[in-house]
């Protein structure tokens, strides 16, 4: 079922598409968010109660949802119904026309967009997640050494991996130096986290960001530290977040004066320790051994993962300078946002 039939049958029977796509919105957030309970669901799905009750026990006596009083989840059939319809309905609700321009405006291979706001609704972080880990599972190939960043965005991708064909060959390591308190949202860890969800290895990567000069010159000739950036030479794919620069300078705790020296210059974005401007400047870098941007240009396969309209900034000044082979898996509340302020300034 293409787009071109499903405006067709809107035309003459309007309810049955308006059916279809809010069934298919249900399953959708099952998938992600489940086991769910009537209410939220409802919630997310924008529905009332009685509309969401109703339309779930259709999708229950289809076999497509199951129904416990732990929550809703969805079936083997209904994950197989959902996966298939997902590009029609993307085309139908103009997802992929949004998806093509996007791409065109930030001069990248492609970008994949999940309905909603993860700022106003946490289940669309998990769209992104599952949405970057079936990018990855897809175009990883024959690639080998992947280098992923830490952060929350990031850090929720390993949930939706699975092992699959040659994932035993795949070798994950930390892209950067660990960033901010919390362990869990480590590159160090986060890496681990892929190879054990698909069955590959992982090497371990410690190197604080509060060196300084003269101890970061010393430790950069370090056996472990010279054996990674011979990884980062060789490496096949890059996962990674973007962050608000005054967000994660503040996880830094950046001296007040660089502070306003990056508020001075402009500093929307930051990735792989580097700030940059709404044009794509780099305006400052954190000292760290990590992957650089001028080794990024040699990666085949990069998967940016970013989302929620208050983002959007952060993700428009990164992409302007981003190698143009960067695959960018986001949301609607930061895509429509960036589109609304590239084509204002245009």
């Amino acid at each position: 079922m293409n787009s071109n039939i499903l405006e067709a049958q809107r035309k003459l029977v309007p309810e049955m598409v308006d059916v279809l796509h809010r069934r298919y919105k249900l399953l959708t957030f099952i998938e992600m968010s489940g086991p769910i309970g009537r209410r939220p669901l409802s919630l997310l799905a924008g529905l009332s109660e009685r509309e969401c009750r109703n339309e779930m026990e259709s999708l229950r006596e289809l076999d497509l949802i199951r129904i416990a009083k732990e929550g809703t989840t969805i079936t083997a059939e209904g994950a197989k119904v959902r996966a298939a319809l997902q590009p029609s309905i993307d085309e139908w609700t103009g997802h992929g026309l949004i998806e093509r321009k996007l791409q065109r405006l930030l001069h990248i291979q492609h970008v994949k967009i999940v309905p909603g706001d993860s700022d106003a609704n946490d289940a669309v972080k998990n769209l992104l997640a599952k949405e970057a880990a079936n990018e990855f599972t897809e175009r990883i190939g024959d690639g080998e050494i992947v280098a992923v960043t830490g952060g929350t965005s990031v850090a929720a991708i390993p949930h939706y991996m699975h092992s699959f064909e040659r994932a035993a060959h795949l070798h994950f390591i930390a892209a950067r130096g660990g960033v901010g308190n919390d362990i869990g949202l480590q590159a160090n860890v986060i890496a681990a986290s892929f190879a054990h969800a698909c069955g590959g290895t992982y090497s371990t990567f410690y190197y604080p960001e509060s060196l300084s000069g003269e101890a970061h010159e010393v430790f950069k000739k370090e056996p472990t530290a010279q054996k990674m950036i011979d990884l980062y030479e060789k490496t096949d794919c890059v996962i990674h977040g973007i962050g608000d620069a005054q967000r994660m300078a503040e996880m830094r705790n950046t001296p007040s004066e660089e502070t306003e020296k990056l508020q001075q210059d402009g500093a929307k974005g930051e990735a792989f320790g580097y700030y940059f401007d709404e044009n794509g400047k780099i305006v400052h870098r954190i000292r760290t051994v990590g992957i650089q941007t001028e080794q990024l240009k040699k990666v085949p396969l990069i998967i940016a993962v970013a989302g929620g309209k208050a983002k959007a900034d952060a993700i428009a000044a990164y992409m302007a300078s981003a190698p143009e082979q960067t695959l960018l898996v986001t949301d609607e509340g930061a895509a429509l946002e960036i589109i609304r302020k590239l084509e204002s300034t245009s």
